[in-house]
């Protein structure tokens, strides 16, 4: 099994030291909902999870909770409720959406607040080591103390240098320098400490906790491409320098970023879909089918087209799965463990999910030709939906709307025409916009206005 390392810039053999793999995927700061671009990286480490049982290993999976954050903090003084109810009903809110995307669930989620212990631990034995120093009730990291620095994302100290800079209030010696620890301010959330009451800063938390469940040594860290610097940076500079341990991990990966249009998806730029509003539109398998349909390394673009034709395709993957033969066993031998053997190498290969999901394509029109002509094709679906499950596809019929809604669909068609034909446009698209948001699609025709539910396209 091959993978890509961010660390060395090429694929190497995945030869972890023991049977079991220990794999830290960096979570959410729940602050708001959940976007379709946090679905894309949680989606992709479920796969190579799943895939690394599949291959026989035992993986334990801990991806952390930042409950503790300035956007946290920010919002939650906006909406006059404290940042930590605030961020429980994000998390809860947040794992809702995992389920529903049929993303298993780590074995540990630890939140930051909850490993204030271990990360004062850490922060005191950075300082003790010459690695940091406090300042003014902060502590900041020594950057220049570590020759390596900059290695994750192969930046030299000058390259790096060209964004750095010291904010107000800031006592830091080097503008490289990166909190650890970071002072009290007037009615924020703080937590006593030897440098005075403070908070964690973001990337201390991921090393502390990673530490805390997994050990010195991360077999797989995985998380987004904007992650890489500073934050996955800063974690090996810091982590390194604490245990004196290397490497911190023998297998960086990082997922491309979904775009919505030529920007990265993200909740500050505002031009996001939330997870919930893609599941009102469009059933899961077809949510993981759109982000698994091209490399994880490569960046996607989201577009309703793209979810559409998603869409279809996990409908052709669910008929062929459900799809009822006749009474004689097919000889599936030829098929299946050729498939099975093809989706293996694809996977092994940098876990190829485009490839992988074109041989279920292929099981899938061979389950309907032999259905077609008179075969069972029980064997041929059953690994079929081996391999599926391997790619976290339930291949489940989609929840269909309720029958008894039809009436007031139609109503309410009625009703839109009308308004229609009074030019009132704005109140017959609002109707329209209504319908949409619960997953009613309407098109107007030649013949009349016909309406169908999204998830079975």
């Amino acid at each position: 099994m091959k993978v890509y390392n961010t660390l060395s810039g090429q694929k190497e053999e995945f030869l972890p030291p023991g049977s079991e793999v220990r794999m830290y995927v960096c979570g959410v700061t729940p602050y708001d909902e959940s976007h379709i671009g946090h679905a894309m990286s949680y989606i992709v480490f479920d796969v190579i999870r799943r895939y690394l049982n599949f291959r026989g290993y035992k993986v334990r999976f801990v991806q952390n909770v930042t409950d503790i954050d300035d956007k946290i903090i920010a919002r939650a003084n906006r909406l006059g409720i404290p940042a930590r109810e605030l961020a429980e009903q994000h998390t809860a809110g947040f794992e809702q959406d995992m389920k529903a995307l049929n993303v298993l669930p780590p074995d540990e989620s630890p939140r930051a607040t909850d490993t204030i212990p271990e990360i004062i631990e850490f922060v005191k034995g950075l300082v003790e080591k010459g690695y940091a120093y406090p300042a003014q009730g902060s502590v900041y990291f020594r950057v220049k103390k570590v020759p390596d620095y900059g290695k994750l994302s192969h930046r030299t100290l000058e390259q790096m240098k060209a964004g750095a800079r010291i904010e107000p209030g800031e006592d830091k010696e080097d503008p490289m320098d990166f909190v650890l620890w970071k002072a009290a301010k007037p009615d924020e959330p703080a937590w006593d400490s030897p440098w005075g009451k403070g908070r964690p800063g973001w990337h201390i938390e991921c090393s502390a906790m990673s530490l805390r469940y997994l050990g010195k040594t991360l077999d797989i860290h995985g998380g987004g491409q904007d992650l890489i610097f500073p934050h996955h940076e800063n974690e090996i500079a810091q982590s390194e320098s604490y245990t004196g341990v290397k490497p911190f991990v023998r297998y960086w990966m990082h997922n491309g970023l979904l775009q919505l249009g030529a920007e990265k998806m993200s909740k500050s730029l505002g031009n996001l879909i939330t997870i919930r509003e893609a599941l009102q539109k469009y059933s899961p398998d077809a949510i993981r089918l759109f982000i698994l349909s091209s490399h994880y390394r490569s960046p996607l673009t989201y577009s309703e087209e793209a979810l559409e034709a998603a869409e279809r395709g996990a409908e052709r993957l669910r008929q062929a799965a459900n799809v009822r033969g006749g009474g004689i066993e097919v000889r599936v031998d030829s098929i299946t463990p050729n498939c099975r053997q093809r989706f293996i190498d694809v996977m092994d290969d940098d876990f190829n999910t485009a490839q992988a999901m074109g041989t279920l394509f292929d099981l899938a029109r061979e389950t309907n030709r032999l259905s077609e002509q008179g075969f069972s094709v029980t064997k041929v679906q059953q690994v079929m939906k081996e391999l599926a499950d391997v790619l976290g596809l339930t291949l489940k019929p989609p929840e269909k709307p309720s029958l008894d809604a039809g009436p007031f669909i139609e109503l309410l068609i009625a009703t839109r025409n009308q308004l229609r034909a009074a030019k009132q446009f704005k109140l017959a698209d609002e109707i329209r916009t209504k319908l949409a948001e619960l997953g009613i699609v309407l098109e107007d025709t030649p013949t009349g206005t016909v309406w169908k539910h999204k998830r079975g396209v």
